[in-house]
């Protein structure tokens, strides 16, 4: 009981051996091969309402009202007492542009061009880039490159903007909602199974660990029938 008087609620007693961040994927339902035919709507309409479920806290409106506008390519450093509650910075869905689900409810899906959310794992005091943004880039994991022609990437040039860090955990970062990428695959070979890696590019960041397949990267499938 002593022992657990000295430790802080708010942030890690140690933290010079943090560890690079995981990724995780939007949407998640039945593990991680994303199968569906573009005929059938009732093969991807799971998928579609699980992105609006999960972009629901994303919405331009409720950030707006909750978080505030930060500026672009720094750090957003807040110093103060660690017990005070933290200002929070605004990701709205529509910098997802293709993949807000906005202008295209079924976020591609209808069209057999599925859009899917990468989130990094939280760390708290994490600053990751070293200075430079983190950046994301997807390719064929094993099998013929050519099955993935192309993929977009939101917002901008698919990377994680400096201003989201560092995290400063969950009970005084209370409004924090973690920054996305969205990459959109406009062109991937149909009824065909194509396993896909999705990895973060960046200083400090390890994505090529055999034994762990979320630690900078995240493997699935995409099977999309006609």
């Amino acid at each position: 009981y002593v022992m657990l008087l000295t430790l802080s609620p708010y942030t890690p007693t140690y933290r010079d051996r943090v560890s690079p961040p995981g990724v995780m994927i939007r949407p998640y339902l039945n593990g991680f091969t994303i199968a569906f035919n573009v005929s059938q709507p009732s093969t991807w309409q799971p998928y579609v309402d699980s992105m609006h479920h999960f972009l629901a806290a994303y919405d331009d409106k409720v950030q707006e009202e909750k978080n505030i506008e930060c500026v672009s390519g720094q750090y957003f450093i807040q110093g103060g007492n660690e017990s005070e509650e933290k200002k929070a910075c605004q990701f709205k869905r529509s910098l997802l542009q293709n993949c807000s689900g906005i202008e295209d409810p079924t976020f591609g899906y209808s069209k057999g061009q599925p859009c899917i959310l990468l989130k990094m794992n939280r760390i708290i005091g994490y600053r990751p880039g070293a200075g430079v943004p983190v950046s994301v880039d997807c390719k064929v994991q094993k099998g013929n490159e050519s099955d993935l022609r192309a993929v977009d990437f939101y917002p901008g040039n698919g990377t994680f903007d400096l201003m989201y860090y560092p995290y400063y955990g969950k009970i005084t970062h209370v409004n924090y909602t973690s920054p996305l990428v969205a990459m959109h695959f406009t062109d991937v070979k149909k009824n065909y199974l194509v396993p896909i890696q999705c990895s973060l590019n960046g200083k400090g960041i390890i994505n090529d660990v055999n034994s762990d397949r979320f630690l900078g990267r995240i493997i699935f499938t995409l099977s999309i029938g006609k």
